[in-house]
């Protein structure tokens, strides 16, 4: 009978959007105004005057420029903006005739319409390059690539569509992001790698070590009294919204989906190289199949732990150098929570990938090692992987 395990991946992913869909909340807090609500975008027509400004001792270049606004109650007036005659510039781009910017549009109690520039449109460069990514993707891995696509639009959905709006109707942050995360690696590692035996035991591990490195975020933030205050978006947050969020819980829910792309590669070809030394030496026993993975896991932990380090250290870069500057002691500053809520991501999330090499290693080798067994359940269980089973 001709084996029909590839349509169980879209039957999970059908599944879980029906879930996701009849679960869906409303996002409280229409109309208040928040960052971006009050801007439009807007097209340069003209350049009236050019010049530079002193700003505090510092020569800048500045422009007043007549605007289209394209958009909102405002649509097609022209109106006139500023740019860099009264704000401090942060790059060194000029506006030119026909470009795409978005402006701030205010009203005084006099009736008096002020526009002011926010930012230059960037859609059209970003949709080239997703667009470049997109191609090169389905190039180099076809079909596979394809499906890598679905599952990062169903990665993105998961987390709009599904995680953010739950939290902010007020439900624990750490059991959303917990079943949010579960969800969200199941569906996206059997549509990229179809319904095997290998991607079987890359989601069983994936699971336990979520739940491990959710005990171990929930453990080390109370250890260390941290609240999630430390970053000043929560703040913010917190004056926006009339349904109280469990601050903690956010804390332990960013921390779990903190650590998700590194877990999704790790345990994925912890698993394949599982299933690839057993097909190659079918006579190695539970011990040496397991002291031959973790030979290769204890390379990737190492390298893959560096990589969270050196992600988290680049998003931190400026604060670093503010520090430094400052001959901050780091022994001191590490005490604050905004850099104590770092530490511990990132801590917590590294251990998770440590514990993540030996059990996805020992689930490997339990489905590889009966993975004959297994076959009598057909397209039941799947493949061993790849699409296709080993013959031994």
């Amino acid at each position: 009978m001709k084996n029909r395990s590839w349509l169980f991946p879209f039957v999970v992913l059908l599944a879980v959007l029906v879930y996701t869909y009849g679960t869906r909340e409303s996002v409280p807090g229409e109309g208040f105004s928040t960052f971006g609500s009050d801007t439009v975008r807007a097209q340069v027509m003209q350049i009236l005057d050019q010049g530079e400004i002193d700003m505090g001792g510092r020569l800048q270049t500045y422009q007043i420029a007549r605007v289209n606004i394209l958009e909102g109650e405002y649509a097609g007036i022209p109106m006139e903006i500023d740019y860099g005659k009264r704000q401090v510039r942060s790059d060194d781009y000029s506006l030119e005739v026909g470009d795409r910017i978005m402006v701030s549009i205010s009203r005084t109690p006099e009736n008096v319409v002020n526009a002011y520039f926010v930012d230059f449109v960037r859609v059209n460069p970003i949709l080239w390059l997703t667009a470049i990514f997109s191609i090169a993707i389905l190039f180099i891995s076809r079909w596979k690539g394809l499906r890598a696509l679905l599952s990062m639009a169903f990665s993105l959905y998961v987390i709009i569509g599904y995680i953010i709006p739950h939290i902010l109707v007020g439900e624990d942050p750490l059991r959303v992001s917990i079943i949010g995360s579960i969800i969200l690696l199941a569906v996206t590692l059997y549509l990229t790698y179809g319904w095997t035996l290998k991607t079987h035991a890359a989601v069983i591990s994936m699971i336990l070590v979520l739940l491990l490195t959710g005990g171990l975020s929930a453990m080390f933030v109370i250890f260390a009294k941290l609240n999630g205050t430390g970053d000043e978006n929560v703040m913010f947050l917190m004056q926006l919204m009339d349904t109280p969020i469990h601050l903690r819980g956010l804390l332990l829910g960013g921390m779990i989906i903190g650590a998700l792309g590194v877990l999704d590669d790790l345990v994925t070809t912890q698993a394949s190289a599982v299933f690839e030394l057993h097909h190659a030496n079918p006579r190695l026993g539970f011990r040496g199949l397991y002291n031959a993975a973790m030979r290769i896991g204890q390379d990737h932990v190492a390298a893959t732990v560096n990589t969270l380090v050196l992600a988290y250290a680049g998003a931190s870069l400026p604060m670093l150098l503010m520090f430094s500057l400052a001959r901050g002691d780091y022994g001191y500053l590490v005490n604050f929570s905004f850099i104590a809520e770092e530490v511990v991501r990132t801590l917590v999330g590294s251990l998770g990938l440590i514990a993540a090499v030996p059990l996805t290693t020992t689930i490997a080798i339990f489905l590889a090692q009966r993975a004959e067994r297994l076959e009598r359940w057909g397209s039941l269980v799947g493949p061993v992987g790849g699409g296709e089973g080993h013959v031994h």
